[in-house]
């Protein structure tokens, strides 16, 4: 089988990776160049209909938010190719805030509770003490404001109104601000049945402690050592399930990969957002825990006839330690040589995001340019695994939080 991936950060890489190793793929098409691609990866341009149609593939795998928004799933499904990614209409659970805090209020599913507002001073007016702001529409991960105090919300506000997201941020969701630690449940989908991942935890802030702005993912560990079954069952029972059966009776039936993100609260899980994809870097240790092949899963959920109750998965913990250029969020420099990094192994891989190659070298060439990953009999171990593979990875300005997977 041809199979044909879209996009070319480290969560492509890392699916590339995966995709790789199934006895089942005769050749892998991708649309992105990423010096983390595994050799023999046919890289391929232009319009994705024709590339999937020339090349005969026989699965389109959609790594990215922003494909699913334009409705990429539902042009080459109507053309006949298995997709393994959901509709323009289901993606409306991340690029729509609005759209997934109402399905949710319909479907009872738990969650904060949630204002939004087209125009400025209504959100300004619905803000009373610590909260959080966000973008409605998509924003690379960091359209999140968590406000400590109304004079943070009011700030976060007028920036959102006078464009730092541009579009993402022409209606803003104001939502009660929650407590309690953070993880996140990935299931796969077929669009009636949720079948969960393994338990992961995402690091958004830029410096160690939790510290500093929001970031598309500074690292992440799978699994976290407070997260038990019993809590993985309880939130495909109350939120995963929930949210296929509401998509499918509401007409529009999810394929592909539902992300929860979630609050560990008092009073129980409750939802903070919907991702319609592999979470990056979430899927880097969630490919290295994996213990089967990935692609007949893939093409399961994309013909609608995943039978599987539980996902095989090695035993022990993953985690990834993203290194990003010096000054990220904000202003990088570019086209720094990257030097130190191995092959991939089954057990440690470093996962091109923000590099390509220059000549005969791989430069740096983003904010977040790898996502360092490594598997250990414990959560400690693959943190220090981790940790000693960043220490030999070098380019100028490089840098990365040293407390990922730290403390467990």
């Amino acid at each position: 089988m041809k199979i044909l991936l879209i996009g070319g950060g480290g969560r492509e890489s890392a699916l590339a990776w995966k995709i790789a190793q199934s006895p089942l793929v005769d050749a892998l098409v991708v649309t992105h160049d990423n010096p983390g691609f595994p050799p023999g990866t046919v890289r391929a341009t232009g319009d994705v209909l024709r590339i999937a149609q020339s090349h005969g593939v026989g699965l389109v795998v959609i790594g990215p938010e922003a494909p699913l928004a334009e409705g990429v799933s539902d042009l080459l499904t109507e053309a006949g190719f298995a997709v393994f990614a959901p509709s323009k209409d289901a993606a409306q659970l991340e690029s729509s805030k609005e759209f997934a805090k109402a399905f949710m209020d319909r479907h009872s599913i738990p969650t904060a509770k949630w204002s939004c507002h087209t125009k400025a001073e209504d959100a300004h007016q619905a803000v009373d003490g610590p909260c959080v702001v966000k973008a409605d529409g998509l924003a690379a991960g960091k359209g999140v404001i968590v406000a400590d105090t109304a004079a943070e919300a009011h700030a976060a506000i007028d920036a959102m109104f006078d464009g730092a997201f541009g579009a993402a941020g022409h209606r803003v969701v104001i939502e009660e601000r929650l407590t309690g630690p953070e993880v996140s449940i990935l299931a796969l989908c077929d669009g009636t049945r949720a079948v969960p991942m393994l338990p992961c935890r995402d690091h958004k802030r830029r410096f160690d402690g939790d510290g500093g702005p929001n970031t598309g993912g500074m690292g992440a560990i799978c699994p976290p050592q407070d997260v038990d079954q019993a809590l993985v069952d309880s939130v495909l029972q109350d939120v995963l399930q929930p949210t296929v059966d509401g998509m499918a009776r509401e007409g529009t039936p999810f394929k592909g990969v539902l992300y929860a993100g979630l609050m560990l609260t008092p009073a129980g899980p409750k939802v903070l957002e919907f991702n319609v994809r592999f979470g990056d870097p979430e899927c880097q240790p969630l490919m290295m825990m994996l213990d089967e092949d990935i692609v007949p899963l893939m093409m399961d959920c994309a013909q609608g006839n995943l039978s599987v109750e539980r996902l095989s998965w090695r035993t022990g913990a993953a985690c990834c330690v993203v290194m990003v250029s010096g000054g990220y969020p904000g202003a990088i420099e570019k086209g720094q040589p990257i030097s130190g990094v191995l092959d991939p192994t089954r057990d440690s891989a470093a996962f091109y995001a923000g590099a390509k190659r220059d000549g005969g070298t791989v430069v740096s060439n983003g904010g977040r340019v790898i996502g360092v990953t490594a598997y250990g009999s414990t959560l400690n171990e693959a943190s220090q695994a981790a940790y000693a593979y960043v220490e030999n990875i070098h380019f100028h300005t490089a840098d990365w939080r040293t407390d990922i997977g730290g403390d467990q």
